[in-house]
């Protein structure tokens, strides 16, 4: 997921945008809020539920995603709000507003604590299931002190993350953005490529169709591949700002449409390919199952460059997740106070508190797939359906439909329901790990 960019504010802002943006711009713009870290754990969410139900989860969740984004246009061109949170605001009062910066917040900071876990990951490995899988450097030079995972990951934010998020205008970073697209491009290429040519070959890992249940995997289990999906169609703080630029609000329905679709196929190829590659050896953060040997130099080759292109992407995308999360903070925290840019010392102390945090809670949590569910258990879940299904139950302009209110309604108790049994369901599987 890629944030909003920092100068389109949350609240409304005070000159509207120049509305020159054409569809297949925004389509592209969407695209890109949606494919982020995501992606690297939709193949184990296949692992988990099996090909026919994450298939047909993927495209539930997709068209759910449209159903809301519609929602939330709708009623935006109904008021005066011309942004997330001064809907909320206008359907809730000023604790609406408050509670969508700060999922926006919890969000942000998520990923800029996932994107640390996949390059710890690419560069020292990972151990995961009684298994250790080791990353780039200690395959090149061994197990050193200088390649563990901490030193790994304080290097890079050292010495690549923080020069990066100290520019303090997000145009400084418009090179660094469009090779970070390339690079992730370039990861969904030759991994699409090894799968083919893994199938050609015959050496495919078998694939189960449906779920296993057994003693260790009960039906509930099944729910906690629910949240992964839902964080990675999560784009929502990013629709009114890309909405804004385009000339109709009927073209920003179209570009979301065709941006789910394009999205919600891409996810299943890489799902699918990634589930064949690897079967039951399949991890969380599928590039570490980059590391099994191949047969040849050239296939050791293809392996490097698909985990580090991803990993260097993910650095240069870092600091644009930074810059809307430090503004949110700053706002948040200090309404009153002059703008950021303009105070060096309020700039530093955010910007090396999150670096820090992130830093901590990616050493202690490494593994992306119980930070996908925490955030799409909770702020993920309320800013994709839960905040868009009240807004048009609140229907404080008096727009909604029965339709309107039936589907928000069922859209609401379906997201309650899946995430407080993921969130239960994780909480019991915890429990058992110590007993």
């Amino acid at each position: 997921m890629s944030p909003a960019p920092e100068n389109v504010p949350l609240l409304p802002a005070k000159k509207p945008a120049s509305k020159t943006a054409s569809v297949s711009g925004a389509v592209f713009n969407v695209s890109t809020s949606i494919i982020g870290a995501g992606i690297m754990s939709i193949p184990f969410a296949l692992k988990v539920l099996g090909v026919i139900p994450a298939l047909v989860l993927i495209v539930f969740v997709a068209f759910m995603t449209d159903i809301s984004v519609e929602i939330l246009l709708r009623f935006t061109h109904s008021g005066v709000s011309t942004t997330y949170a001064g809907l909320m605001k206008e359907s809730f009062g000023p604790i609406g507003s408050v509670a969508t910066q700060v999922c926006v917040m919890v969000t942000n900071l998520g990923c800029l604590i996932m994107y640390q876990i996949i390059i710890g990951d690419v560069l020292s490995g990972n151990k995961e299931g009684g298994e250790v899988h080791l990353g780039v450097l200690q395959e090149w030079f061994g197990h050193h002190w200088w390649n563990t995972r901490e030193f790994s990951i304080l290097f890079t934010l050292v010495f690549v993350l923080l020069p990066l998020v100290l520019f303090r205008r997000v145009d400084s970073l418009s090179f660094s953005s469009f090779i970070s697209v390339v690079l992730a491009v370039v990861f969904v290429g030759i991994s699409s490529v090894m799968a083919i040519m893994a199938l050609v070959q015959g050496k495919t890992k078998s694939t189960r169709l449906l779920p296993e249940l057994d003693n260790q995997t009960s039906f509930f289990d099944l729910f906690t591949a629910v949240p992964v999906l839902v964080t990675a169609f999560t784009f929502h703080f990013n629709v009114h700002p890309i909405s804004s630029e385009l000339q109709k609000p009927s073209h920003m329905i179209t570009a979301v449409r065709i941006a789910l679709l394009l999205c919600a196929v891409i996810y299943f190829v890489i799902g699918i390919f990634g589930y064949l590659l690897f079967g039951d050896s399949l991890m969380s953060d599928i590039l570490m199952n980059f590391d099994e040997s191949p047969d040849s130099e050239f296939g050791a080759l293809l392996n490097d460059v698909v985990r580090l292109s991803y990993a260097v992407h993910l650095m240069l995308v870092f600091p644009l997740q930074n810059f809307p999360l430090r503004s949110n903070i700053n706002e948040f925290l200090f309404p009153k106070k002059p703008p950021l840019a303009t105070d060096t010392k309020r700039f530093l102390a955010i910007t090396l508190a999150l670096l820090v945090f992130s830093y901590l809670a990616a050493i202690a949590f490494p593994n992306i797939w119980y930070i996908f569910q925490f955030m799409g258990s909770t702020t993920a879940v309320c800013l994709a359906f839960i905040f868009p299904g009240a807004i048009a139950l609140r229907d404080v302009n008096g727009i909604s439909t029965k339709k309107d209110k039936l589907v928000a309604s069922i859209m609401v108790i379906l997201a309650v329901a899946t995430s407080t049994i993921a969130i239960s369901t994780n909480i019991n599987n915890a429990l058992k790990s110590k007993s």
